[in-house]
């Protein structure tokens, strides 16, 4: 991970260079210098012994770019687009998943194969036209679905959730599921809804998974993170309670109020050993916004309490 960005699946994004994307003779002359992220049908991406990116070209692998989804152009100009291992013909015995991918390897590559891994997923459940039912075929470098029967058009979809650190005072409040490991604690979140804005989301959200109420006009955007499990967009924000009592909903295990100092604890602890013999909570991905989230509330919190 960069330090230019705290979290994942940021830094280094391609020029998507849209222009491109019906320009087939454009691409099959940038097609031999072409990088490849080459997932399996799982999302996982093909590695070296080192679990490091495979280094493969279109030159490589032959074909054309009609083999491959055109992703975008790296600052040095280089094509990068991404391939299904099964449709090359290409196979190696070492496999990546994305949330490892983000944790060892350059920020740019990581965040290619976010994007890859986002319009995969879009691919594989997107073969049929929902208003007829006809298969589609897929057109501009792999961004646009037509259906074949009614000619309606399809293009990727990215679902909006928030995620919010609510505050009372010197307490935050944390969520977990019932899935996770014991100690293992989280801010709140939640899909936006059709008809709602970002605020609205907040408040609904932190009401129905938590009880508490959200003092109106507190909620305050700090910055988004593509979250590709499988293709969310995540938005950060900052809230203040209005109503603290708590009431844990169906979606959670439990929701609790922790103090300033088992948060900054929290975020000290190996969020990889959340093991129950430990001690004290441990908080969210470092590839994940959440953490970012956490961090501005706690750095917020204790610069109110530096200048008071």
């Amino acid at each position: 991970m960069s330090a230019a960005s705290p979290f994942t699946f940021v830094d280094g994004a391609l020029d998507r260079a849209d222009h491109l994307r019906d320009d087939p003779d454009a691409l099959a002359t940038l097609w031999p210098g072409a990088r490849l992220v080459v997932l399996d049908a799982d999302g996982k991406a093909l590695a070296d012994d080192d679990l490091q990116p495979l280094r493969v070209t279109g030159a490589d692998v032959g074909g054309g770019p009609g083999v491959a989804t055109f992703l975008g152009l790296d600052p040095s100009g280089h094509a990068w687009c991404y391939a299904e291992a099964a449709t090359l013909a290409l196979d190696t015995p070492r496999r990546i998943d994305l949330r490892r991918a983000a944790a060892s390897w350059p920020a740019s590559e990581a965040t290619a194969f976010a994007q890859a891994r986002a319009l995969q997923h879009w691919h594989q459940r997107h073969r049929h036209c929902g208003a007829c039912g006809g298969a589609l075929r897929f057109e501009r470098a792999g961004w646009l679905g037509r259906c074949t029967a009614c000619g309606s058009e399809h293009y990727p979809r990215t679902d909006q959730a928030v995620i919010v650190a609510v505050g009372d005072g010197d307490r935050l409040l944390l969520g977990r599921q019932a899935s996770w490991p014991a100690r293992r604690w989280s801010i709140i979140a939640g899909f936006v809804e059709p008809g709602e804005t970002l605020e609205q989301t907040v408040a609904r959200e932190v009401r129905e998974e938590t009880g508490v109420r959200v003092r109106p006009g507190s909620a305050r955007y700090l910055a988004s993170q593509p979250w590709p499990f499988p293709g969310s967009l995540m938005l950060g924000f900052l809230a203040d309670a209005e109503d603290p009592a708590v009431a844990a909903g169906d979606e959670l295990e439990d929701a609790r109020w922790f103090d300033i100092e088992a948060v900054r604890a929290g975020l000290a602890n190996d969020w990889g050993d959340a093991a129950p013999e430990g001690e004290g909570i441990v908080l969210s991905s470092p590839i994940s916004i959440a953490r970012h989230v956490i961090r501005a509330w706690l750095d917020a919190r204790d610069a109110l309490r530096a200048g008071g």
